[in-house]
């Protein structure tokens, strides 16, 4: 199970944590304890204080790793160990003194660092690999928040944005992980009870991606059949505790702008009508082409305000330039974004991706944005842009790895059994009831549902 570990104390408190240390023969009961205080801060900088006591067997050679939290902090210096920083991880390994601990044994390091804005405790402590508990025995998982159905809603609530993250209830932050439908106007017989069942019981999908598309045959032949058929559907996400992400699907014409009366039409309803539901989350525009980020943001700042009005709570997620790649098929970055962000709190970025076809320079975007815009991956796929050709393994392996560590949520592209290699669902899948066995996945769906079916690591304190 993943687990993730967060500090609670004030500033002068110290927290216990424990951790397995290194490879141990089956009966040996292995732990560590670690105690964190912040000595003194000032403007842009603390120091803290880091004891590591060993509470297992004796261990020689070790390392430490923590997560600083999402908030501009950095190393500057430590002491009493070989001290590093990568990302947001930051590693001290034991020096030739006090690279042994004998069962009881304490060490104590030290370290400088700084942060712009607040100053919260760093999480997921780590000895040898294994995170600590503070005991030398795993302890038993928590009560759960709502002792129900432990569902995603169930145990995150109402979302909101806080910094760069999509946080839960408990203000911290989560990654959704789920699947997006294909055009409910051509696949919407793939959208049943047992499907749903299937996504949210065996696949253990966070949320489901409405594609409601506005041209192609979609809402704008009939705005009110469309607009109840996603309000159905997010009504069938939510009995089942997924999160219900609403996709005004504009892709031709790509300047949005052009739906922006049947867009604030849209939004009217469907924010009226879900306001008082904690697991919408609303799409204002899926795919901008062919447009001008300033344009992008003109429409967002005349549609966000519309949904306010019915909702003020629920997060928002904007299309960006270039097919939502923050402008890089465009020839363009972030920049443009991180420049003149949307006027509007509470919202995230869309970012799309289709693994075979976007690849590093795409990714190294990614990890750039992610440290000044709140990114969510509405839509990916694992083949080429087309929506066709060859799975590429490798790359949305690389892919999905780079979303989990950044805390990205997204929804692969598509939950649908179109004649297409991107679909997760072999042909005729939807004529029937299973949605889930080998037997009608295709090699995207099983690659996908592998990675989405893992345990979620939600924290709840």
């Amino acid at each position: 199970m993943k687990r993730i570990v967060a500090l609670l104390a004030t500033c002068a408190t110290a927290v216990g944590l424990t951790a397995l240390l290194g490879p141990q023969p089956a009966a040996a009961a292995t732990g560590c304890k670690v105690d964190y205080t912040v000595t003194s801060q000032w403007q842009g900088g603390f120091q803290a204080g880091v004891k590591v006591t060993n509470l297992g067997e004796p261990v020689t050679g070790w390392t430490l790793k923590f997560s600083l939290p999402d908030s501009g902090q950095k190393l500057v210096q430590g002491w009493n160990a070989t001290w590093s920083q990568s990302g947001s991880t930051v590693s001290a390994a034991g020096t030739d003194w006090n690279r042994t601990l004998a069962t009881g044994a304490s060490t104590d390091l030290g370290f400088v660092g700084s942060f712009t804005g607040s100053n919260p405790k760093p999480s997921a402590f780590t000895l040898n690999g294994v995170a600590c508990t503070g005991s030398v025995e795993e302890p038993p998982p928590g009560p759960d928040p709502n002792p129900g159905t432990g569902t995603p809603v169930d145990v995150n609530g109402q979302l909101h944005v806080c910094g760069v993250n999509l946080c839960n209830q408990y203000n911290r932050p989560i990654q959704l992980r789920g699947m997006s439908t294909h055009g409910i106007q051509w696949f919407g017989k793939c959208y049943n009870n047992a499907a749903l069942d299937a996504l949210a019981k065996d696949w253990k999908a966070d949320l489901l991606r409405i594609a409601m598309y506005v041209q192609e045959d979609g809402y704008e032949t009939d705005p009110a059949g469309f607009t109840s058929r996603v309000n159905s559907l997010v009504d069938m996400a939510e009995a089942r505790g997924m999160y219900a992400l609403i996709d005004f699907h504009t892709l031709t014409p790509g300047d949005p702008n052009y739906n922006l009366d049947r867009a604030k039409t849209f939004f009217a309803s469907v924010a009226a009508r879900n306001a008082a539901k904690k697991n919408v989350i609303y799409e204002i525009a899926n795919e901008p082409n062919g447009v001008s980020w300033t344009a992008i943001k003109n429409y967002a700042e005349q549609v966000i305000p519309v949904i306010r009005a019915a909702d003020p709570d629920a997060v928002v997620i904007v299309g960006t330039r270039g097919w939502s790649s923050l402008g890089v098929s465009d020839g363009s970055n972030e920049t443009e974004v991180v420049n003149n962000p949307v006027n509007a709190t509470n919202i995230m970025y869309t970012f799309h991706f289709y693994a075979a076809s976007h690849k590093d320079t795409y990714r190294a975007t990614v990890s750039r944005a992610a440290s000044k815009l709140p990114l969510f991956v509405t839509e990916f796929g694992t083949v080429s842009a087309t929506g066709g050709g060859a799975m590429d393994r490798s790359s949305t392996t690389a892919w999905l790895d780079l979303l989990d560590q950044l805390k990205i949520s997204y929804a692969n592209w598509t939950y649908s059994d179109a004649d297409e290699s991107s679909a997760a669902l072999k042909p005729g899948t939807c004529d029937g009831t299973d949605y889930s066995s080998s037997g009608v996945l295709t090699e995207s769906g099983a690659l996908v549902k592998s990675r989405i079916s893992t345990a979620d690591s939600f924290p709840t304190s």
